[in-house]
C-alpha cells in the first residue's frame, strides 16, 4: 500500500509520485504519516519535509501552507517549497541575514512589519538547516556549515 503524494506550491509542482511514507512539521508537531492513516487537514509550518520511497529519502524545505490527507492521498499546499538540490545556501544565508538585519533595525516596527520579517526568517533558517544536514558541500570562506546535532 502506497500515499499518492503531490506537493505544489503558487509557482509549480514540486513533487508527484506515490510515497511509502512522509514526515512533516505541523502545528502540533512533527508527524509521519503512514499508508491508511486517518484523514488529516492541518497547517504546515516552516521546517523539514522528508518523504520516503523505498530505500530513498527526499528532504524539501518549505515555509508553511495546508496538508490535506484523505483515503492514501496527501496533498500539500506550500506557501514555498525546494528540494535540497534546488537550495543556493549563500543566497540563503544573504535572505536569512538581511531579515535579521532589517528586525534589529526596526526596533519600534508595527506588527505587521514585525510578522512578514519573522515570516521571512523562519523561511530562511528552513532552507538553511535542510541544506546543511543534506548537502555535501565544502564550505564557503563566508559560510560556515554546521551539522545540528538531533
Amino acid at each position: 500500500m502506497k500515499i499518492k503524494f503531490k506537493i505544489a506550491t503558487p509557482e509549480r509542482v514540486v513533487y508527484e509520485d506515490e510515497i511509502d511514507q512522509i514526515t512533516l512539521p505541523t502545528k502540533v508537531g512533527e508527524i509521519t504519516i503512514l499508508p491508511n492513516h486517518l484523514p488529516l487537514v492541518s497547517s504546515l509550518m516552516p521546517g523539514e519535509i522528508l518523504i520516503k520511497k523505498g530505500n530513498e529519502e527526499m528532504p524539501i524545505a518549505v515555509s508553511g501552507g495546508f496538508v490535506e490527507l484523505h483515503n492514501n492521498n496527501l496533498v500539500i499546499l506550500a506557501d514555498t517549497a525546494e528540494r535540497v538540490e534546488e537550495i543556493d545556501i549563500e543566497r540563503a544565508e544573504a535572505g536569512r541575514r538581511k531579515a535579521q538585519d532589517t528586525l534589529e533595525k526596526k526596533q519600534d516596527a508595527d506588527e505587521v512589519d514585525f510578522t512578514a520579517l519573522a515570516a521571512k526568517m523562519e523561511k530562511e533558517m528552513a532552507r538553511l538547516k535542510v541544506a546543511k544536514k543534506y548537502k555535501k558541500l565544502r564550505p564557503s570562506p563566508q559560510i560556515k556549515i554546521e551539522k545540528d546535532e538531533e
